[in-house]
């Protein structure tokens, strides 16, 4: 195996060096404004943050006001100091005058002529004047039709013909050019002149890794004429690389598509890997084996990659290993080496060296000589508008180069842009150092490795305690991209299938009880039975709390640092039994596989969250420090809970309302609701396990009528935890209210109730952003959550937009079984559940206009999801919890009216906007009246400590769940005043 010689890496980039002397990017030209702008960026990040949130948002900006008040909240702010070229003299004018109407045309023309340095038109054909002066110019192309997210099967559709378009206008139109023989020839025959990029993404709105097959083998039906056209043109498909979790699957479609016999033997065909990415040297090794084993080579385009800063960002919220390289030489050297393994592998694979790094170019250039590689055989690619004097140096060295070319409109081309602009003020930017910052070229050659005392990043630095204070941080979700988690989700519901039949136990102390009266645990997804569930009486209600009364003196006394203890064993033992609980979930209550893996998640949060807040509330507290004084609080446990749940959330709010009560010193009877009871006998056991000694948890299934009404009634009960509806919350809240004979205290209850959730869209949202929030807030588990999105206020000036972007997605969804990850809608909850709300679809029928209504199966209890418009503020879809997949679309005048319409309900549980404003996301922390406000996110999907859930109003009673407040509803305050001193002594601590 070759390797390349250090001293000729150096030779080479010199020479690359010497041949663009004197020359600089046209992006960091100072005399245009975008350079000014990107000088600014580079040196202010303050600057920085705002001039790209404002281009982000440029191109929803529809009016020349709209633009001078985006202006002035950006960059006319009075704590900020930007200079006043970049203020356009609008920091104290009106935005709505003939100064800012100007200032505003200004902005939008130097915006406008910044995009256009970087995409190339709207249209393929649109683009053929810049294509024709880069082949003019010596330069190859690639063509790539930008476009940030396809929510729908129609958008999906209008990318498939759009690059038909685009492939029919660059074969027809570039027929006639001139030939250019450092263009076309290598030593394997004629290199394609059309060469299209293409976004799997963007042909099917439903793909998805934990569906693997499913969308390698949609993707396919789309991409087969592409490449049939392909093949039949002589041009080159190129499969470009997009974030980490379409990876796998994207390499996956490549392959299963040229293994295909009617591509077994075209070569047009590429894919690109990104260096960036720590799998990239394992990716490009299984690529050379495939590609030999195939025989017919395809092109590899290797880049640093485009989405490291996503990546990141994304790995630390979901506490994964980042997949990317998190130091610049780490990623170097990576491109380096898979460089060599593609071009060690020549005769199959074709390499193209997407780079703007010179010494990455040299160190190419030099290992292919080395491999004896032709110099028409290696290709560089480089963006378009960027780097032209290295592609003019290259090329004159004898080199084929590529431009890579965008086309497409304007608001998916600011995306781009914005990727652009990052990269290339990026401290770690190589034309920033080269072009801006005037870097030595020893420096710039180096051999990419680490400085002294610096050591290789694991990835996992980013994941670390969240909390300094208490060392908490959310247990990490899986990652279905991954093979791994897809494997052990079905593995896992294998397992539980073969435990259908189970018989669901009362227990009480010591004992587990079966009653001969039962009721049957039904899956909502094919009405097959999973077991029986025994039943409780009031006589047995009473024997509950009669043995957590007994057993509570002794469990109080425990220390609160071995109870919290217990509650860490039981998180290891959820986390350990992760699979087949969440698969309980999907097959009891239709939760599809992220739902029920992100419920199991939150019940161990919730465990391991309180167990460290009980180890900081269970020490007595001094308070004040006065001579001759002793003050000290401490808390001490109410006595019996009785803990009601919800079957929405079977683990994680049950979990979390039993080791509250449990973990502060109380014992505790668990009421599970009706249709969920296996999975909460699980959790007993799981408890149980844990270590909880006998009469702290006392299980208890039952109708509610019988067992939670007697519960409530019950003297001897201290406090109830109750989660569900609003109705029976206020039933509880009235009959707790009651003093009955026997009882010693009032009863404390701790009741979280519904929502009437709305999300704003704002004029200037992002849109693509929006739909996919909104989609997940309102559908996301059928729309069973009292935290869904049941109402959507759209401002007029992009609601005609949002309704046919949100009616065509809404078709697009898949309704069926929860267990098959194929089918985002999964079933409502039983019979009654989907009588109700077909119920509410027909009063939807009568109060509005229905725009969409989504099949579902016949067998099972399922509920497609619905869309209306034209509802009225006050109307009863607009007011009522519905409990289900109805969503309400509402159209606002401005943002303010939307704001008051989000506020006019009995409920202030969660609300969210999508806003690219300042101003307007100020007016939403001030003015919204929820308990749990999201910003261009959905609003569902509360996380334990980082998101503390629980609303007011006719939303819930009590502090947030998953806050360091919530544990002081189980224990009672008290206080103790010592005096110290005898005849004048005192202590002096």
């Amino acid at each position: 195996m070759a390797r390349a010689k250090e001293k000729d890496v150096l030779r080479v980039g010199r020479q690359i060096f010497d041949a663009m002397k004197g020359q600089k990017p046209s992006v960091f030209d100072k005399d245009w404004w975008s350079g000014k702008v990107m000088d600014l960026s580079m040196k202010d990040d303050a600057f920085k943050v705002e001039m790209f949130r404002f281009v982000d948002v440029f191109p929803t900006l529809k009016t020349p006001v709209q633009v001078a008040e985006h202006i002035q909240e950006y960059f006319c702010r009075p704590e900020q100091d930007f200079p006043a070229m970049f203020q356009f003299g609008l920091s104290r004018v009106a935005p709505d005058g003939m100064i800012a109407r100007k200032a505003a045309e200004l902005i939008a023309g130097q915006m406008t002529g910044m995009a256009q340095k970087f995409i190339a038109g709207t249209t393929a054909a649109e683009a053929m004047g810049a294509l024709r002066k880069i082949w003019d110019s010596d330069l190859a192309f690639t063509l790539d039709l930008l476009g940030e997210a396809t929510v729908s099967e129609a958008e999906a559709q209008t990318y498939v013909a759009r690059y038909n378009e685009i492939l029919d206008t660059l074969v027809a139109q570039t027929a006639s050019w001139p030939a250019k023989p450092l263009l076309e020839q290598a030593s394997w025959g004629s290199v394609p002149r059309v060469n299209v990029s293409v976004k799997v993404s963007s042909l099917y709105s439903q793909i998805d890794p934990i569906d693997f097959q499913s969308s390698i083998d949609a993707v396919k039906e789309r991409l087969r004429p592409l490449f049939r056209k392909a093949k039949a043109a002589g041009a080159l498909i190129n499969l470009d690389m997009e974030q980490y979790e379409l990876k796998d699957l994207t390499i996956a479609l490549f392959k299963s598509l040229l293994d295909e016999p009617e591509f077994a033997n075209f070569d047009g065909a590429g894919i690109a890997i990104q260096a960036y990415l720590r799998d990239a040297p394992h990716d490009v090794e299984d690529l050379c084996k495939w590609a030999k084993k195939r025989g017919t080579p395809v092109t590899v385009r290797l880049i640093k990659g485009a989405y490291w800063d996503f990546e990141s960002i994304h790995a630390e919220q979901e506490s994964w290993r980042n997949p990317v390289w998190t130091q610049k030489w780490e990623t170097d050297r990576c491109y380096e080496q898979c460089t060599e393994i593609l071009l060690d592998h020549h005769k199959y694979i074709r390499t193209a060296i997407g780079s703007h790094n010179v010494r990455s170019i040299a160190h190419a250039i030099v290992y292919a000589q080395s491999c004896k590689v032709s110099t028409n055989d290696l290709e560089f690619q480089m963006l378009f508008g960027m780097a032209e004097p290295m592609k003019a140096a290259l090329a004159r060295m004898g080199f084929r180069v590529r431009e890579y070319v965008p086309i497409g409109e304007m608001i998916p081309g600011m995306a781009y842009l914005v990727r652009r602009l990052l990269e290339n003020t990026s401290n770690e930017s190589w034309l920033r150092h080269s072009f801006a910052d005037g870097m030595a070229i020893e420096a710039l050659l180096a051999q990419p490795q680490a400085p002294a005392g610096q050591k290789e990043s694991s990835g996992l630095e980013h994941i670390q305690p969240m909390d300094p204070l208490t060392g908490f941080r959310n247990h990490p979700m899986l990652n279905f991209a991954l093979l791994a988690s897809r494997q052990q989700m079905a593995a896992a519901q294998a397992r539980v299938q073969s435990q259908f039949g189970i018989r669901v136990p009362i227990v009480i102390g010591k004992d587990t009880l079966t009653t001969p009266d039962v009721i049957a645990s039904v899956d909502p997804s094919s009405g097959r039975q999973l077991g029986e569930v025994s039943l409780a009486d009031i006589a047995l209600t009473d024997r509950a709390v009669d043995t957590a009364r007994r057993a509570q003196p002794a469990w109080a006394a425990t220390p609160a640092a071995a109870r919290a203890d217990i509650l860490h064993k039981a998180a290891q033992i959820l986390a350990r039994q992760r699979h087949d609980l969440a698969a309980w979930m999907v097959f009891e209550v239709g939760k599809n596989w992220r739902e029920a893996d992100a419920d199991l998640c939150e019940a161990i949060d919730f465990c391991n969250y309180y167990a460290l807040q009980m180890k900081q509330l269970g020490h007595t507290k001094r308070l004040g420090n006065v001579a001759g004084e002793l003050n000290v609080m401490f808390q001490r446990p109410r006595g019996v809970a009785a803990v009601i749940g919800p079957w929405n959330f079977p683990l994680a709010i049950l979990a979390g309302m039993t080791v509250a009560a449990a973990v502060t010193g109380n014992t505790v009877v668990v009421k599970p609701a009706e249709q969920s009871s296996i999975i909460a006998y699980k959790l007993i056991e799981v408890l149980r396990e844990a270590g909880f000694p006998p009469g702290v948890i006392n299980f208890l299934p039952g109708v509610g009528e019988v067992v939670g009404k007697r519960l409530v009634d019950h003297p001897d009960v201290d406090v109830i935890a109750f989660t569900g509806s609003m109705e029976v919350g206020l039933q509880i809240l009235a009959a707790a209210g009651q003093v009955r004979p026997g009882q010693l205290q009032p009863k404390k209850v701790v009741c979280e109730m519904g929502g009437k959730n709305a999300i704003i869209v704002d004029a200037d949202a992002d849109l693509d952003e929006a739909l996919k929030g909104v989609i997940g807030s309102a559908f996301a588990f059928q729309g069973q959550k009292c935290s869904a999105c049941s109402r959507v206020i759209v401002h007029d000036s992009c609601y005609d937009e949002f309704r046919e972007r949100l009616m065509e997605a809404t078709r697009s969804l898949e309704v069926g079984d929860a267990s098959n990850p194929a089918f985002a809608i999964g079933p409502v909850v039983d019979a009654e559940s989907k009588a109700k709300i077909e119920a509410y679809i027909e009063i939807g029928k009568q109060e509005g206009k229905l725009l969409v209504q989504r099949e579902a199966p016949r067998v099972g209890t399922f509920v497609g999801p619905v869309v209306f418009e034209d509802i009225a503020p006050d109307a009863r879809l607009a007011q009522e919890e519905i409990f289900g997949p109805v969503l309400a679309l509402m159209r606002a005048p401005d943002f303010d009216t939307a704001l008051s319409i989000a506020n006019a309900t009995r409920f202030a549980l969660t609300g969210g906007i999508y806003s690219r404003s300042p101003l307007n996301i100020a007016k939403a922390y001030a003015g919204f009246d929820v308990g749990n406000l999201y910003v261009n996110r959905k609003c569902t999907g509360a996380l334990v400590f980082r998101q503390p859930f629980g609303g007011y109003k006719m939303s819930g009673v009590g502090t947030k769940a998953g806050s360091p407040d919530y544990l002081a509803h189980f224990m009672v305050p008290r206080a103790v005043s010592e005096n110290t001193m005898r005849r004048g002594f005192a202590p002096t601590e």
